[in-house]
Parts: C-alpha cells; sequence; structure tokens
C-alpha cells in the first residue's frame, strides 16, 4: 500500500486523534474506573465493554498517527481536463452499457458502496489522468480486465468527504 494522503486528509486525521486524545480517552477512562467500582471484575460485563472501547479507541490512534507518519503527500489537483483525486467521474461499462458516478478519492476515504472509488484501486488507477471520451482498460489481475468510457468528469472537493474508520 502506497499510504497516498491529501494535505486535508492530514488534516482530518489530526482532528480525529486531537478528539480521540482529549475527549474520548477521557470518557473512556472515566468508564473503565465506574465499571471497576462494581466490583468482582471477573464477572463485570460492564468493566469489559469498557475497557474494550477505551482499547479500540488507542488502537484508532495509533492506526491514524501510522498512517500519517507513514504518508506521502499528494496533489488534489488535476488539469481541468482530466480525471484527478476528489473528481466526480461518470464512466460507461463497455461491456454493458450501464453507467456508473463514482468520486474518485485517497484509500482513507475509499467506499465503493457509497461511489468512492479510490486512486489505488484498478478502476482507480485506470481513470486517473484520463479525458471525457477516453476508452479506458481496467486491468483488476492478469485474467480479469473490462473497459469503461469515460462520459464526463466533475471538479469537486473533498471537504465534506469522512476518513474511514477502518
Amino acid at each position: 500500500m502506497y499510504n497516498e494522503l491529501t494535505k486535508n486528509d492530514i488534516k482530518k486525521m489530526q482532528e480525529e486523534i486531537e478528539y480521540r486524545t482529549l475527549v474520548v480517552r477521557k470518557e473512556a477512562l472515566e468508564d473503565v474506573k465506574t465499571a471497576r467500582a462494581h466490583g468482582d471484575l471477573s464477572e463485570n460485563f460492564e468493566y469489559h465493554a469498557a475497557k474494550k472501547v477505551k482499547n479500540q479507541n488507542e488502537s484508532r490512534i495509533r492506526y491514524l498517527q501510522r498512517m500519517i507518519k507513514t504518508a506521502t503527500i499528494i496533489e488534489d489537483k488535476s488539469a481541468e481536463d482530466e480525471a484527478g483525486v476528489n473528481n466526480t467521474v461518470e464512466i460507461e461499462y463497455e461491456d454493458d452499457n450501464s453507467t456508473e458516478v463514482i468520486k474518485l478519492v485517497t484509500t482513507v476515504r475509499g467506499d465503493s458502496l457509497e461511489g468512492y472509488i479510490s486512486i489505488e484501486s484498478p478502476l482507480g488507477k485506470a481513470v486517473l489522468g484520463h479525458k471525457v471520451g477516453d476508452r479506458v482498460l481496467v486491468q483488476v489481475n492478469d485474467r480479469v480486465s473490462y473497459y469503461v468510457i469515460i462520459k464526463s468528469i466533475e471538479k469537486t472537493d473533498d471537504s465534506n468527504d469522512t476518513i474511514q474508520s477502518y
């Protein structure tokens, strides 16, 4: 994984780290203390649940910090007439003439069910840098590939996009 992020990805991740460190961590520790006060820890479901939430929060903080530390910063700007990061692209699948609108995003914002396609995925890599009217080969693996045609490209931004939870 290349871990390519935009400056805005980094900013959103830092904001989440700050929130988790200052708010969630404090609440989780308080929940653990409260549950611990209820007595026998071996059969105390509240205590085990509170510890799990606390540990998940700490794990998320470490994950975000590692992602930031190992990131390669990329620009989210592209030529006016070509598909780039944060652009919304309408594509037509050549095999069945169906169309789909996708948004090209960095991996940490990818969510294929919502149409957010990572630039590191086969479709994202293939479409990136192409123009309206281009016929593009999407190479999934050695045996599977298909063609798409770029129908339109709209310049959009990532201000309302969210970072994946995992």
